[in-house]
């Protein structure tokens, strides 16, 4: 995943993403945005467009 792909990706699609790096790559959402290099405010403003939010104690994007 890179910057381009995530500008032009679905939200959805996104979420499905992000969701399973944080399962399976990174401990939290901080760790996830180094390692990819993304904008934190750019990934929880797609995230909040389709209603979800970042629940740190289970490390997921979740329905608000």
């Amino acid at each position: 995943m890179n910057k381009v792909q995530l500008e032009h990706m679905d939200d959805h699609m996104l979420l499905s993403i992000i969701n399973e790096k944080l399962r399976l790559e990174c401990e939290s959402l901080e760790a996830l945005l180094v390692l990819y290099e993304l904008d934190s405010g750019h990934v929880n403003a797609r995230m909040a467009r389709i209603g979800y939010h970042y629940d740190a104690g289970s490390n997921q994007f979740k329905a608000a």
